[in-house]
């Protein structure tokens, strides 16, 4: 019997989100509608060998708890366990990105140079991409050189809202 990985949906303001967990850790908070959709949830899926269960548990529920406070502008950093699950590059860009201030962004540029590989902007932006754990591991506070608001799973309209509420 394979392991279970809890779900169930949160209704943002800005998109419904796709919550996860394995064990007593987050390990998923993705959009509902997303660019690629699918890819991570495959990655977790096989990784962690593990398939979706329509559950709510302690950890989802906490999460849930800390995303409205964060909606409702009470909270400014998140206190969950979480389970990053990639590759070993991978898992470097998403702690980078969890050192990203609320109401701060860094371009991808900045982030590669700040790593060590300034060359490696690309590399960064799909590992970026690839993050399954949206808000929690801030990727949307990533914007390109030039000020823009480029790529975002959940889309630049989300970014653009989740951006203008940590700056209020």
């Amino acid at each position: 019997m394979k392991a279970k990985i809890q779900v169930q949906c949160y209704h943002s303001p800005c998109g419904d989100l796709l919550l996860g967990s394995f064990g007593d850790k987050l390990c998923l908070c993705n959009w509902v509608v997303e660019k690629h959709s699918g890819r991570i949830d495959r990655r977790l899926q096989t990784l962690l060998k593990a398939e979706y269960e329509n559950a709510q548990s302690d950890i989802t529920c906490e999460a849930i708890r800390q995303l409205n406070e964060y909606f409702r502008r009470e909270r400014q950093s998140f206190n969950m366990p979480l389970l990053l699950v990639g590759t070993e590059f991978q898992k470097r860009v998403w702690n980078r990105l969890l050192e990203i201030p609320y109401g701060e962004t860094l371009s991808y540029g900045d982030m590669a140079q700040s790593l060590g590989i300034p060359k490696a902007v690309r590399a960064v932006a799909n590992a970026n991409g690839a993050n399954a754990i949206s808000l929690f591991v801030p990727c949307h506070r990533v914007i390109g050189s030039n000020g823009s608001l480029t790529g975002f799973g959940g889309g630049i309209e989300a970014k653009k809202f989740l951006l203008a509420l940590e700056r209020q």
